[in-house]
């Protein structure tokens, strides 16, 4: 996997790397700086969204338990950086997050779950946000054979998040557990098979809590659409203003492209290439599309880089705190 990782990283550079030298490094830095001090508001305009997905991440916590807004805030904070500036598939930040939910009072069992359906909420209102895309792109005159290949994708991600729906009902954690208690054998496997039951168990029971779904997922839809305004606000700093409906289609389908390449660390030099060609069919010129790219990725710095600094002093905290000695029961501390 961490070969399959680095080829697709190394291949996702040599691509990213072509597109500059072929547009020019200068024109494009020219570019990318007339955006100036846009470039801090496009970042800052990053924690409208982030809000928008602790809303919708928090109220799949049962009520009495919920964690403080702020907390779950830093921990969304956290994952997104660790998806987008390390190389863990675009997901290794949502383990994270759950790993970390579960110091804030929480079950291991029910952050994981929190996190499980919240993801896969995620997955199917950014289906939702790339069909209202498609839609707008075909109504804007997009060729007959973009329209068709864009559709088939959408029905293949739809199976896709289907089937992933489907296994988590089936107990999928469990049976996974099972074969690791096959293979470990003893209490470790015996505790593994054991996690893995009650976090299948809170799966369901968040299932089937109708209207807190319905409230997550009304939030994650209100973020992506929230996401559109970085693209126009970028744009709009490039000196290249769209419409609300283009910056949504440039926004929603290079966030499915990005999401198609999740074995690419970032979706480096995947992303760019998507950018160049869906603004080509807005009316956008090459240099503009990699300058809107560009600013992502500086965005992605400002906002990550800060976010994988908290983490590690939280982490480097709680490895204090294991390694600090602890006095023996009953010791009573000597008073001179």
């Amino acid at each position: 996997m961490k070969r399959a990782t680095l080829l697709a990283f190394a291949g996702g550079t040599i691509l990213f790397v072509l597109l500059l030298h072929h547009y020019g490094f200068a024109q494009l830095a020219a570019a990318v700086g007339v955006a100036g001090w846009g470039l801090l508001w496009v970042s800052l305009y990053r924690f409208v969204t982030l809000a928008a997905d602790t809303a919708g991440w928090r109220v799949l916590f049962p009520g009495p338990l919920r964690p403080a807004t702020g907390s779950l805030f830093r921990l969304r904070w956290i994952a997104e950086a660790i998806n987008s500036l390390l190389p863990v598939a675009q997901v290794g930040g949502d383990v994270e997050r759950a790993r970390l939910a579960a110091r804030l009072g929480q079950s291991g069992a029910e952050a994981g779950a929190t996190v499980v359906v919240d993801f896969t909420l995620g997955v199917i209102t950014q289906l939702l946000y790339t069909l209202l895309g498609v839609w707008l792109f075909i109504r804007g005159g997009a060729a007959e054979g973009d329209a068709r290949g864009w559709l088939l994708g959408l029905l293949v991600a739809a199976l896709g998040i289907a089937g992933f729906y489907v296994v988590q009902r089936l107990s999928v954690f469990r049976k996974m557990a099972g074969i690791l208690r096959a293979l470990v054998g003893g209490s470790i496997g015996e505790s593994l098979a054991g996690d893995a039951s009650e976090l299948d168990r809170k799966v369901a029971a968040l299932y089937g809590q109708g209207g807190r779904l319905l409230m997550s997922a009304g939030w994650r839809m209100l973020a992506w659409l929230l996401h559109t305004g970085e693209t126009w606000l970028a744009l709009y700093f490039l000196g290249a203003p769209v419409s609300f409906a283009q910056a949504l289609v440039l926004e929603s389908l290079s966030n499915a492209v990005r999401s198609a390449a999740f074995v690419i660390p970032g979706g480096l030099g995947v992303q760019e290439g998507g950018f160049v060609l869906l603004g080509a069919r807005l009316g956008l010129t090459p240099e503009i599309s990699l300058a809107l790219a560009l600013v992502k990725r500086v965005r992605e710095l400002l906002v990550g880089g800060p976010g994988l600094i908290m983490w590690t002093t939280m982490e480097g905290r709680s490895l204090a705190r294991w390694l600090q000695p602890k006095a023996p029961r009953g010791a009573k501390n000597d008073r001179t």
